[in-house]
């Protein structure tokens, strides 16, 4: 064989060396993606959808980070995933939507279930079980059941379901636009009470306390918030649920929870 043939065949094995070496890395990530088990939105990311105006749950600190209890939980649970982490904010109001659409893998923004919403979604365990409270000034110990709030006076919003449960324990009305507005008129001594839900006022405890409120009683039926998925996200339901139950276990909601609340509200 001559120089120039040698030189030749050389550059055609070589040629062909890289040819082989391209088609395999180019299977490679063709497989990788295609093996996602969890059908992510984003092989390798758990895309999260969250309102991120919503304090405590999603909202940003003065760093302008996005933070929250909902943020933390469902970064604690990519890391036991070994998911990278992308949140994706959107209105309440279009989240569902964006969820149907594809958009996200899940929603993670205080989702409470319910049987409408789990005729239509799945749901994770809940990380979040918070009962609905009656709020009063510390030195009131006239109420301590609902039953007692028969003939006292309520500060609540007309639009909340606490206004409909404050009418049937036999409460006067007061109508507000919201918390701060009914703890205002309870602390100035203006209402006997407000209902409300006790993340709202373990939250307003742990960011302005001691306020000089407590509760009085709570309901029997804890509302339960949860992640949110489509109907085809089972196998990642099963995973995100594995996770929070290690999650648990290890102590690590607890310890989100206390870091916002004050109070283990996890379970």
């Amino acid at each position: 064989m001559s120089r120039r043939t040698a030189v030749a065949a050389f550059a055609l094995l070589a040629t062909a060396a890289l040819t082989l070496s391209a088609c395999s890395g180019s299977t490679s990530a063709g497989s990788s993606a295609e093996g996602d088990e969890f059908d992510l939105v984003e092989a390798g990311t758990l895309t999260v959808a969250t309102e991120g105006t919503y304090r405590p749950f999603s909202f940003h600190d003065e760093s302008g980070d996005l933070v929250g209890f909902d943020v933390e939980i469902a970064e604690a649970v990519a890391e036991k995933l070994d998911l990278e982490v992308s949140f994706k904010e959107t209105q309440w109001d279009a989240i569902f939507a964006g969820l149907e659409a594809g958009r996200f893998d899940v929603i993670a923004n205080q989702v409470s279930i319910n049987p409408e919403r789990e005729e239509k979604y799945l749901f994770s365990a809940p990380y979040t079980v918070s009962p609905g409270v009656i709020v009063v000034t510390e030195d009131d110990d006239s109420i301590s059941s609902f039953d007692d709030l028969a003939g006292k006076t309520t500060a609540q919003s007309l639009t909340s379901n606490w206004y409909e449960l404050a009418q049937e324990s036999g409460a006067t009305v007061e109508a507000v636009e919201g918390w701060a507005q009914a703890v205002s008129l309870l602390r100035d001594g203006r209402v006997d009470a407000t209902i409300n839900d006790k993340l709202t006022f373990l939250d307003y405890e742990t960011t302005d306390g001691p306020t000089g409120l407590k509760i009085a009683a709570e309901t029997d039926d804890p509302a339960s918030s949860a992640f949110a998925f489509t109907k085809d996200k089972q196998s990642l339901v099963d995973a995100i649920d594995d996770a929070l139950a290690e999650l648990r276990e290890e102590g690590v909601l607890a310890e989100i929870s206390e870091k916002y609340f004050g109070a283990d509200v996890t379970s």
